[in-house]
């Protein structure tokens, strides 16, 4: 298999760093199912088992990492994930590059029902992998900018996570710090 290549890319009070990282390895096998829409000519994503497996490897593997430092666990939030899981969408289906395009509006939308002090946002592409949460999290650990939002002040999280027919693995992880 030829090689293929993990980016990374984090926001963290507004500002933004890409990274890249470079593999040599392997396949992935899963792909989202996805369906056109004839009205709209959208694409409409439908989580599948394995997708929500990655989000909660890649939530597992933070989270441990976390602990290991001697860091809280930052808890899952179903708003969060559905904010992450929407921008992943968007880079997947070609609406927006591989980016924080929208951070902004995602922190606003998150914000109507989470008060909220600061947020962050690390995102991962790859194509390739076996095991794309375990790649992303390496990569965002070896990054300062992206393992600053993995040990930040943080107690929420959500992560989403796409796939296009392409098989390009797209992980968005929102971090939100609570008011108060």
């Amino acid at each position: 298999m030829t090689p293929t290549l993990l980016k990374i890319a984090l926001i963290s009070a507004f500002t933004t760093t890409l990274a890249c990282v470079p593999n040599a390895t392997a396949q992935f096998p899963v792909a989202i199912p996805f369906q056109l829409n004839q009205a709209s000519s959208q694409r409409t994503y439908q989580m599948t088992a394995s997708l929500q497996t990655t989000e909660q490897a890649v939530h597992n593997q933070i989270n441990q990492y976390r602990v290991s430092r001697g860091l809280p666990p930052l808890t899952l939030d179903s708003q969060i994930n559905a904010q992450a899981r929407a921008h992943s969408q968007a880079m997947a289906s070609g609406r927006v590059p591989f980016s924080h395009n929208g951070f902004q509006q995602r922190v606003k939308t998150i914000a109507r029902t989470i008060p909220y002090a600061g947020a962050a946002e690390n995102v991962s592409y790859s194509k390739g992998y076996q095991d794309p949460a375990t790649q992303a999290v390496k990569g965002w650990l070896k990054s300062p900018g992206h393992l600053k939002n993995i040990v930040g002040k943080y107690g929420l999280t959500g992560i989403g996570v796409a796939q296009n027919s392409k098989g390009e693995v797209y992980i968005t992880q929102i971090f939100i710090r609570r008011k108060g």
